[in-house]
């Protein structure tokens, strides 16, 4: 059986590199190989109103905004279907009823929502919305019956908790959920691209992304501010690559074609590494490189973007025709639910 493939974002800002490297180029060539049954992307508005609550407005500003990225990198809606978290009221439903699969403690435990909490600062007033996201996730892969999530690393937890989940309930109502797998990418260090300041995350609340959408100017502006080794003070001085986040970036966008128009001096990254580290070499090179390398990746999607976001009519019709068309499914699968929960009390 070929998979059901599920993914998503929360709309709490446009796309960003690492969004991009961790999961959305995967998502496209999972879409352009075809080999699944079904592949869905999901806006999870819902998910991001848990620590927004007090700021609606910032999702619905940014539900279009993630959908422009979603087009402009390549997905085909035609091929895939986009749709709102908010508008499958089934997802809530299916939340309701895996708590009482999962205790306090265990939700507690999940190494993605404690790194969350200390990131934002969230300490003894944690929204309980945001405590049950693991559960909440759990019902957007079940419900669609899926089977492979491409994703980053950080979600490895939240992959082992929905199989928990579906282990414990499948045991006490018999074989109804299927269990998934998640898809990381091959390059290792793009599992979690770092931010531009040196945090081991990139993230819209920290401010230190590079994001889909940015003109060229800004990608230069936070390529030449990125965080490198603050002992490499002169040109002469050897440099260190550990930590060293354009090296870093490197290490994920540069290829041997890169350097053939860019940088012909060298003929790989190994070359330009041993020669910053043996001294000699400047940080605003290799931060020119880098520059000339991202705006090569970034620029048919910021153009295929602005082009898009001339007919927002269109956006929309694409996420309620794959609303509509997630409904169905949806609407299908609760109904397979209750009936092994046997709360089906009434169907003839």
């Amino acid at each position: 059986m070929k998979d059901i493939i599920l993914t998503g974002d929360r709309p709490t800002g446009k796309l960003h590199l690492g969004h991009f490297v961790g999961s959305l180029r995967n998502r496209v060539k999972l879409q352009n190989e075809g080999n699944f049954d079904k592949m869905y992307i999901m806006i999870a508005d819902c998910q991001a109103l848990t620590d927004n609550f007090d700021n609606p407005m910032k999702i619905r500003e940014n539900l279009r905004e993630v959908a422009l990225d979603y087009l402009a990198i390549g997905i085909d809606p035609e091929k895939v279907i986009i749709f709102v978290q908010s508008m499958i009221p089934e997802l809530a439903e299916y939340t309701f009823y895996f708590m009482n699969l999962v205790s306090v403690a265990r939700l507690m435990r999940n190494p993605t929502v404690k790194n969350e909490v200390k990131l934002k600062n969230m300490d003894e007033s944690i929204p309980s919305g945001f405590l049950n996201y693991p559960i909440s996730q759990a019902a957007d892969i079940t419900l669609f019956n899926t089977t492979l999530v491409p994703a980053g690393i950080d979600q490895e937890p939240m992959i082992e908790q929905t199989n928990e989940i579906v282990r414990k309930f499948n045991s006490l109502y018999g074989d109804t959920l299927n269990e998934c797998r998640i898809l990381l990418p091959d390059n290792t260090i793009a599992r979690r691209l770092p931010g531009i300041d040196g945090n081991n995350k990139m993230s819209k609340s920290l401010g230190n992304c590079i994001y889909l959408a940015d003109s060229e100017e800004e990608i230069r502006k936070k390529v030449m501010m990125m965080y490198t080794d603050p002992n490499h003070v002169r040109v002469e001085d050897p440099g260190n690559i550990e930590g060293n986040i354009v090296f870093t970036y490197l290490d994920v966008f540069a290829n041997d074609d890169y350097f053939r128009k860019y940088l012909p001096e060298y003929k790989n990254l190994d070359e330009l590494k041993n020669h910053y580290k043996r001294g000699g070499l400047g940080d605003v090179k290799i931060k020119k490189f880098l520059f000339n390398i991202l705006n090569e990746e970034l620029t048919p999607i910021r153009n295929k973007r602005e082009e898009l976001s001339k007919n927002m009519d269109y956006i929309d019709e694409v996420l309620i025709n794959g609303t509509e068309k997630a409904r169905i499914v949806a609407k299908e699968n609760i109904i397979k639910f209750k009936k092994a929960l046997g709360i089906n009390y009434f169907d003839k």
